[in-house]
């Protein structure tokens, strides 16, 4: 620390990290529900990706915009629950995540992504977030002196779903973004290599058509009808993953959770959530699935530049 208060630069990049993640969490929690909770997507990527000497940085970039919530609202829960709410859940999954990328490491020998490890800790901080929030509700006070709500197992399976599923929609595709900009030439990203990406296209007029007719015939349906369409939303996941691996799970699984979570027409809906919970167990397989789908791929295609350099030889 005794370096970093001597170099103003240092202190400008850890204020940065942290306004930077406390705008992106205030986005992505203006945009979440109980049940679908996107900045847990954020909070996993960042834990994966930002170096460990930032994440104090992180955890007060978190703190901020809770804390700001939890004054608001203390008159109204209590001054036990504001201080319990204002611990950034971040920091509460930091020790589970570093231990894990200490011994298991983001990425494996053969460079290939360790997904195993990625979905362990996601579900880890998915449960790590259930007992953070059931700590916070065991402890409210109401104000108007009304009984405070009780601390459920449905409830808690509510939180560990929210998270869970939020980390889905968000984290693998960050991850898959990162991979795919590294192969890119300087590791910039043009238009042109966009546009003749086939993954791109293939989301664009495979997973996007069909999840937005899922969209329109669900906003006409209601009851079983309703379901059945909501139940078909992880089709594209399966199709760009066999086509594509595991980047093309991250990218349909995103489309899909947002198209999911946009036929939602009130809180906790039990028919809403067993369509996520379906959801969130096809993305969990297609991303185990894909790495090897990947993995073929990549081979293959080795194989089609030796074969290629081999004729013109």
């Amino acid at each position: 620390m005794g370096s970093i208060s001597r170099d103003p630069a240092v202190w400008g990049r850890y204020i940065a990290v942290a306004g930077a993640y406390a705008a992106c969490y205030e986005l992505t929690r203006n945009v979440s529900f109980s049940h679908w909770m996107l900045p847990a997507g954020l909070r996993m990527a960042c834990l994966f990706l930002v170096p460990r000497r930032y994440w104090l940085a992180l955890a007060v970039g978190e703190t901020l915009p809770i804390a700001e919530m939890a004054a608001l609202h203390a008159s109204a829960f209590g001054v036990l629950w504001a201080i319990i709410v204002s611990i950034p859940p971040i920091a509460l999954m930091m020790p589970a995540v570093a231990w894990m990328r200490r011994h298991f490491g983001l990425f494996r020998e053969d460079g290939q992504i360790h997904m195993g490890m990625i979905m362990a800790a996601t579900m880890v901080c998915a449960v790590i977030n259930g007992i953070a929030n059931g700590a916070a509700l065991a402890n409210v006070s109401m104000g108007d002196g009304s009984e405070a709500p009780a601390v459920t197992i449905p409830l808690f399976l509510a939180w560990f779903l929210g998270a869970y599923l939020g980390a889905l929609t968000l984290t693998p595709m960050i991850l898959a973004l990162r991979e795919r900009l590294a192969l890119q030439p300087g590791r910039m990203v043009t238009l042109k290599a966009v546009w003749h990406s086939v993954l791109t296209r293939d989301a664009l007029f495979i997973a996007v058509p069909t999840l937005a007719l899922l969209m329109i015939a669900a906003s006409q349906l209601d009851g079983m009808a309703l379901q059945c369409v909501r139940m078909a939303m992880p089709v594209p996941v399966i199709v760009l993953t066999l086509r594509h691996g595991w980047h093309g799970t991250a990218i349909g699984g995103m489309l899909a959770s947002i198209a999911l979570a946009a036929t939602s027409f009130e809180l906790r809906d039990p028919a809403m959530i067993q369509a996520q919970v379906v959801l969130a167990f096809v993305i969990s397989t297609s991303l185990l699935f894909g790495v090897r789908v990947a993995r073929r791929l990549a081979a293959s295609h080795s194989l089609v530049a030796h074969t290629g350099s081999h004729h013109l030889g």
